[in-house]
């Protein structure tokens, strides 16, 4: 576990956790130094892929707790049965398949943090159980009678609207406030666009030189006027798609535009460039990666799109594994002129779909 302390270009453990200097984010961390000095259980609240997992790290790592075990827990990824021995433990034989005594996520994290991903997905009567947990501070192995004393404490998330759930008979109010002593926001990344740059700069951190990318004015202004539905997790899944499709290039709006899923909902913005086909046409201007003449040479402007065509088509048939289909969908093309201009380059069609 890494104690909380200064990394080596001088930021604290904190500032190279949650990325930004967004006023939002500013705030989030000044939240994070507050709530890791007491033991009081937090609800982390916010939209799915905006960081809550590691806003919950933050705070076990700010806090007396950090060299003691964190452990998570996606309360809607378990199945009902298993749920509750997964966060008790079972003992060998209290039901099919417990072939040995396991210990459970309370018992594993002992003197740390318990981290309960998605708690509005749990089902109902395991809410009766976690609450009886948390006031009595005691948890009671499947197939056991023993109650075990435990020191954990337990920080929740959930991106559903928690008052509906309660309205609606769904989720114990009781609970919601056991759970909810301190309720934190975390923001969406919408919310703090100007923390793109250094987000994209973050995830590149660790990529191979080539496989990094450069964007420029008009790029990433689109980025940051993009409605970002998935928050954090979209823009990394979008740095990665970037790296394996321009590794090494300047991106330009038009290339941001193909990049970015074209069916996603988008903030209205005037100003938005337009999603443009990679290839539009013949007369279509030349991509950064295009070699420059030597001075005084004259430009075959033909034979240089030809060639960025070539090349783009043979990485989307890669990608696609030869599914013309996927491949013209990879290049926003339809499918027929895909088929038309591989004919043009003579590209061997391995599979039609």
């Amino acid at each position: 576990m890494t104690v909380v302390g200064q990394d080596n270009n001088g930021q604290g453990r904190l500032e190279t956790l949650i990325i930004g200097n967004s006023p939002a984010v500013r705030s989030l961390r000044e939240m994070i130094r507050r709530v890791a000095r007491s033991n009081a259980s937090v609800m982390l609240c916010g939209p799915s892929g905006s960081g809550k997992e590691l806003v919950a790290r933050a705070i076990h790592d700010e806090g007396a707790r950090a060299a003691k075990p964190f452990s998570a827990i996606n309360c809607g990824a378990i199945p009902a049965d298993l749920i509750e021995s997964e966060l008790f433990g079972h003992e060998k034989g209290s039901f099919t398949g417990a072939h040995a005594r396991r210990i459970g996520h309370f018992e594993a994290s002992e003197g740390g943090t318990l981290f309960l991903d998605e708690i509005g997905d749990m089902r109902f009567d395991m809410q009766v159980k976690l609450l009886r947990v948390l006031e009595d501070r005691t948890i009671v192995r499947v197939g056991s009678s023993e109650m075990r004393a435990i020191d954990v404490r337990v920080i929740s998330a959930t991106h559903q609207d928690l008052d509906a759930a309660i309205a609606e008979g769904k989720f114990r109010e009781d609970l919601f406030f056991r759970l909810g002593v301190v309720v934190l926001q975390v923001p969406s990344l919408a919310a703090r666009v100007e923390d793109i740059p250094a987000l994209i700069r973050h995830f590149q951190r660790n990529m191979p030189a080539d496989a990094k990318c450069r964007y420029d004015d008009a790029a990433m202004t689109l980025l940051m006027q993009h409605g970002w539905p998935g928050n954090v997790r979209e823009l990394r899944n979008f740095v990665e798609r970037a790296g394996v499709l321009h590794g090494g290039e300047t991106l330009g709006a038009d290339d941001v535009a193909v990049l970015l899923n074209p069916t996603a909902p988008r903030r209205p913005a005037a100003a938005a460039p337009a999603a443009m086909p990679l290839f539009a046409d013949d007369h279509a201007v030349p991509g950064p990666h295009a070699k420059t003449p030597a001075p005084g040479r004259p430009i075959d402007l033909k034979r240089e799109i030809e060639t960025i065509e070539l090349e783009q088509i043979h990485v989307a048939l890669d990608l696609a594994d030869g599914i013309i289909s996927e491949a013209a969908r990879l290049l926003t093309l339809k499918r027929t002129t895909l088929i038309e201009k591989m004919r043009k380059y003579g590209v061997q069609q391995q599979q039609a779909a």
